[in-house]
This record gives structure tokens, C-alpha cells and sequence, in this order.
């Protein structure tokens, strides 16, 4: 009997180290792309953000020179700026206009909502580059359809040039980079919406509580997780806001759009100051590392 046991135990022990070995063999491939493409680069930007490396000359040791350099540079703290006003106003912008969206199209029919879903998704599968270029366009101050609009309305008296006067630039980015973030948001505020249980609502529609109040105090409970994806999410995005920059202003006019994901990649491959680029690419997953855990915190807590 004994024998038996020890028999059945060994067997369920050769089961279980087979299926362990196995199901790592399958997550090989993953884990090959993710230590080679994203853990190695994370390590050697931190290591080389400590060294003044450029190109044609061996990588010489500064500590926290880089450092001390970029928090003295006043091209930076603008960058920081105009990136902090990005993701200031964007994020609650994106969640609010999403959620009101989502509100609406998920009590209409089937074939309405998938609809809405997919012209509100379509910028996000059509290609940062090519919504980009339509913006462009649109923008443009001979041609485009905001000028020719406001000039025929007498909104104003003459063309703006929105891209190239930095009273108006940043607000552009803004505004496409809006218009590319919420397709993501409003699906999943849809899908978290029919997941509500449909029977507390009629229930407290029928003690007598209005759509606000059953809104508030059934309905957001329970979107709360999706709520603070997405906040983390576009928060992220919104950090790392690069294409509209590079494709539109490079950061002009007088730095009024730059960012910081911009002006990394400024120093790293136009002045080839990797070292310089590596730290503010440290400094910039600092901020966005306390942000997100400060978001998580609080949405726990609610």
C-alpha cells in the first residue's frame, strides 16, 4: 500500500514538473523578446545615464552630471511644462468625454452602438501618422479648413497660422491628441456599462432614485477598475506624447510644444548626447511611476 502511495505521489510529481517545464518553454519566446527589447534597454539607459556617451569616442563617467545639467536646463523645465499641461488637461478631458459617450450610445440599439464604437475606434486603427497629416492640413494657414471656416463665418479677420504661433500650438496638440485617446476608452466604458448589474439600477429606480443618483452611487462603483485603467493608460500616453510633435511643430515655435519625450529624442539622435537623453528618460519614468502608484492609491481607496 505504502508502495502504491509512493508510486502515485512520484508520478503526480513528474506531472506537475512537466507541465511547469512545458508552460515555460511556451513563454520562452515572450521571455526572450522582453528581457532582450525591454529589461536590457531599461538597465543600460539607467547605467549609461551616468556617462557622457556620444558617438566615435569611448563612454566617459560623469555620475550625476547629466543630472545636475538637466535640472538646470531651462529647455527642460519647459519641456516639463508644456508636458505636465498636456496630461493635465487630456486625461480628465478623455475620461470625462468618453464616459459620456459611453453613456449615451450603450442604451441604444445593438447595431447603433457598434457603430459608434467603430467611427470612435477609427482613429486609434488608422495610424498616428495619417490622422496626423489630415490635422495638418486642416491647420494649415492658407488652406485650411479652420481658416476658411472662420474667415467665412467672420469668426476672425484673417488666417492664423495654428501651428507656427505659440498662443495657439500647444492648444492644437491638445485638441488632435484628444481626438486620437478616447476610441480605446469609450469601448471599455461601453463593455464595463453592460457588465453593471441591471438589477440594483431598476431597484433604485424604483425606490425613487434618478438616473444621477443611480449613476453615482451603482454605476461608477463598478466601472471603478475600468476608470482607473484608463486613467493610467492615458495618463502614460499622454507623457509620452512624441508622433503629433515630430510630425507638426518639432517643439516650435520658441519650444512653446515641446515635450519631454520629444526633447529626449532631440539630445539622444540629433546632438547624439545619449547620456543626457538616457537621464531625462530616467527622470520622465520617475514621474510617471509616482503618478501611477498615486492613482492606484486613490482609486483603491474609493
Amino acid at each position: 500500500m505504502a508502495n502504491k502511495k509512493i508510486s502515485v505521489n512520484s508520478k503526480s510529481r513528474r506531472l506537475m514538473i512537466h507541465e511547469t517545464v512545458t508552460s515555460y518553454l511556451f513563454l520562452l519566446p515572450f521571455l526572450i523578446f522582453f528581457v532582450g527589447f525591454v529589461l536590457y534597454p531599461m538597465v543600460m539607459c539607467i547605467i549609461t545615464s551616468f556617462f557622457d556617451a556620444t558617438m566615435g569616442r569611448e563612454d566617459i563617467f560623469v555620475g550625476f552630471g547629466n543630472y545636475k545639467e538637466l535640472f538646470a536646463d531651462p529647455v527642460f523645465w519647459k519641456a516639463l511644462w508644456n508636458t505636465m499641461i498636456i496630461v493635465v488637461v487630456s486625461v480628465p478631458v478623455t475620461c470625462v468625454f468618453s464616459l459620456w459617450v459611453a453613456s449615451a450610445i450603450s442604451k441604444m440599439p445593438v447595431a447603433a452602438t457598434s457603430a459608434f464604437r467603430c467611427i470612435f475606434y477609427l482613429p486609434v486603427v488608422t495610424g498616428s501618422v495619417a490622422v496626423t497629416m489630415v490635422w495638418k492640413w486642416m491647420f494649415n494657414n492658407y488652406y485650411g479648413i479652420f481658416n476658411y471656416i472662420g474667415t467665412s463665418t467672420g469668426l476672425i479677420d484673417q488666417n492664423i497660422n495654428w501651428l507656427g504661433d505659440p498662443r495657439f500650438a500647444l492648444g492644437c496638440i491638445i485638441l488632435i491628441l484628444l481626438t486620437t485617446s478616447v476610441g480605446q476608452p469609450i469601448v471599455l466604458y461601453v463593455s464595463a456599462l453592460d457588465n453593471v448589474d441591471k438589477s440594483l439600477v431598476e431597484a433604485a429606480e424604483v425606490d425613487g432614485a434618478t438616473q444621477m443618483q443611480a449613476f453615482w452611487k451603482i454605476k461608477w462603483p463598478q466601472i471603478m477598475p475600468t476608470t482607473l485603467y484608463i486613467l493610467v493608460i492615458t495618463t502614460i500616453n499622454s507623457f509620452q506624447c512624441f508622433a503629433l510633435i515630430q510630425l507638426l511643430t518639432s517643439g516650435g515655435p520658441n519650444n512653446s510644444t515641446m515635450t519631454i519625450m520629444y526633447y529626449i529624442y532631440y539630445n539622444a539622435f540629433k546632438l547624439y548626447r545619449y547620456g543626457y537623453g538616457n537621464a531625462m528618460g530616467v527622470i520622465l519614468a520617475i514621474i510617471i511611476a509616482i503618478l501611477s502608484a498615486v492613482q492606484f492609491k486613490v482609486g483603491q481607496e474609493k
